[in-house]
Parts: structure tokens; C-alpha cells; sequence
């Protein structure tokens, strides 16, 4: 695994004292971490998961609209924030790997370092009521 800047080591740090559920990716859109109460959303441990791929991850967790259509890129507020480094939030729907569906609202924002460094994204998320 590649050496990480130290505002994600922190931002990792961070996320495991925060009781919002948090997901944390490199500038490539590689997951680097979520917390424990995003395990509770996403129906898997960070341990049984590890670092995925954009590719990879993007498989695993799609999110959808009211109507239960998949949120193409340029509507996931984590590819906004990476791709666009800019923030984003929107409400959607998620099916975690327990294949249990739930209604979460997103936002995410860009990492940026110390000297203007871009350093990956951070998408903090919540279950809300349907």
C-alpha cells in the first residue's frame, strides 16, 4: 500500500472517533477508509473490504434514485467531489452488501492539503427516514 499524505492518516483518524458514518477516498477515487457506523449503512466491514478501487467499490454500493434508477457518476456526490473537487449533497438510495435498501442523504467534499495539495474526498452520510 502506497504512503499516504498525513491530513488523510488524520482524516482516517478522525472518522474513528466520529459517530457519523464517513467514507474517505484517495485523488484517483480509490476507497480508503470507512468508519464503523458507514459499516452499519454499507452492510460490510472496512476489514472484510479493505482499499477498492473506484471501479471496484462503485460495483459494490450504487446508489439509486426514488424510483430506484441507478445515480449515474455525475450524480454521485463522492465522483463530484473527486472528479469535480467540488462539494456536493443529494439524497439517494443505497442497497449495502446485506442486501438491505436504505434512504441516506450524501455529502461529500474534496481533501485539500496544506499548499493546495488535492488529496482524494470525503463523503459523510446519514439513513434518513422514507
Amino acid at each position: 500500500m502506497a504512503q499516504q499524505e498525513i491530513e488523510v492518516i488524520l482524516t482516517r483518524q478522525l472518522a474513528t472517533y466520529l459517530a457519523m458514518p464517513i467514507f474517505v477516498v484517495g485523488p484517483d477515487g480509490t476507497l480508503v477508509f470507512y468508519n464503523e457506523p458507514a459499516e452499519a449503512i454499507l452492510g460490510c466491514r472496512f476489514d472484510e473490504t479493505g482499499s477498492l478501487s473506484l471501479d471496484e467499490w462503485s460495483q459494490l454500493f450504487k446508489p439509486a434514485d426514488a424510483q430506484g434508477v441507478p445515480l449515474m457518476s455525475g450524480e454521485r456526490p463522492v465522483l463530484i467531489a473527486v472528479r469535480e473537487r467540488r462539494p456536493s449533497h443529494r439524497d439517494c438510495w443505497i442497497c449495502g452488501m446485506d442486501n438491505v435498501l436504505r434512504h441516506i442523504e450524501v455529502t461529500a467534499f474534496p481533501l485539500i492539503g496544506q499548499a493546495d495539495r488535492y488529496l482524494g474526498a470525503v463523503a459523510i452520510f446519514w439513513e434518513t427516514a422514507r
